[in-house]
């Protein structure tokens, strides 16, 4: 088990050039993060875990060049071959918190080349994916100078990397279903980063998420903002104790393979995340008139057909509509039938349970 000490480098060499690149995926939590902890850097108030996706990811490219001036941080930020100067703060905040794991990046100019395959800030964890794409462009820059590192020790600070960037991205390193937040279900989980939940049930293998657009603009409110909306929220404790009981139930759940239980507790984990929302101060509302159609839809169509479909939402009004491999002819055709309508511009991405990051190179 890795400690944050574990995680600072001391011994590394140098190089005078190097480039990597990376593909990192998005992820849908099923037992929701929401509310961070006041001490500490990104520590989740409640743990969560997620199904890692295969499709929506981001593609990252780094290249190191050494240089004199070790003063500062030195990067270029490029979003789909064009510079994208808004995102720079960002990436400056996270370079600024990991200076202390990663001192070797103020000895080179950074050159970052991003692009996601499906809509960004939308709703769909595009921090998530590219902050674990970025982690992973650095860990192998760290690997390139410090080689004897093991591959337990590249992911999990991958993942402990990621997550200073961005929560969530802790769970889209390694594993098709991922725990982050220490509790007493799941073996080695940690506040620190996301680990592998390795006894996946047949059923959830292969594992659909068809991902409708409801909105692809920007969300009024960032996660970020309503995190800290879990300070001194009049349903907080209650809800992370529910959290902590969720995990529990849900890790037997995907052991066994009963999809009706792990059906009431992945709707149910949807609407609390946004009942959070609701109840916080000041309030808001993600979802959609279209959003609220869609569930209505899904609930109609699965008690007439009995067909294993649920829905999940993320801080946003798109809906991920999730159901087995076996059953995956019919439900795009409900979708196609039904739904699509409900999208904008009709617009929808299929996608499924997928196993992570990926060496590009």
């Amino acid at each position: 088990m890795f400690t944050e000490q574990d995680f600072i480098l001391s011994n590394y060499s140098s190089i005078d050039k190097a480039s990597f690149s990376w593909s990192a995926p998005s992820n849908i939590a099923l037992v929701k993060y929401w509310g961070k902890k006041e001490e500490g850097e990104q520590v989740p108030a409640n743990p969560s875990i997620s199904f890692t996706l295969n499709n929506c990811k981001t593609i990252t490219s780094v290249g190191v060049v050494k240089k004199a001036d070790t003063s500062n941080f030195s990067f270029d930020l490029l979003f789909e071959g064009q510079s994208k100067e808004e995102f720079k703060p960002k990436i400056q905040k996270f370079l600024e918190r990991i200076e202390l794991y990663c001192p070797f990046l103020k000895e080179y100019h950074i050159t970052i080349d991003t692009q996601n395959t499906f809509p960004h800030s939308s709703g769909i964890a595009s921090s998530a994916s590219g902050m674990a794409a970025l982690a992973m462009n650095i860990m192998s820059l760290e690997k390139t100078i410090n080689p004897a590192i093991s591959e337990d020790y590249f992911f999990a600070k991958s993942s402990f990397l990621a997550r200073l960037g961005s929560g969530s991205a802790c769970r889209s390193v390694k594993g098709e279903v991922v725990a982050w937040g220490e509790n007493k279900t799941i073996q080695g989980s940690s506040d620190l980063f996301g680990v592998e939940f390795d006894l996946l049930h047949e059923n959830f293998k292969q594992f659909q998420d068809t991902i409708l657009l409801v909105d692809k603009g920007e969300k009024q409110v960032s996660s970020t903002v309503g995190h800290n909306l879990m300070h001194g929220h009049p349903y907080a404790e209650r809800r992370f104790e529910q959290a902590h009981e969720n995990i529990f139930l849900l890790a037997d759940i995907l052991k066994t393979g009963e999809i009706e239980a792990f059906i009431k507790i992945v709707e149910s984990e949807a609407l609390t995340l946004h009942a959070m929302m609701m109840t916080s101060m000041p309030y808001f509302i993600l979802m959609k008139p279209n959003t609220l159609e869609i569930i209505n839809k899904i609930w109609k169509y699965r008690n007439t057909t009995n067909i294993p479909i649920c829905f999940t939402l993320d801080a946003g009004a798109n809906v991920h509509v999730l159901y087995p491999n076996a059953v995956k002819e019919q439900v795009l055709q409900f979708i196609q039938s039904e739904l699509v309508g409900f999208c904008q511009n009709g617009q929808y991405i299929c996608d499924e349970i997928g196993n992570g990051a990926k060496d590009l190179k």
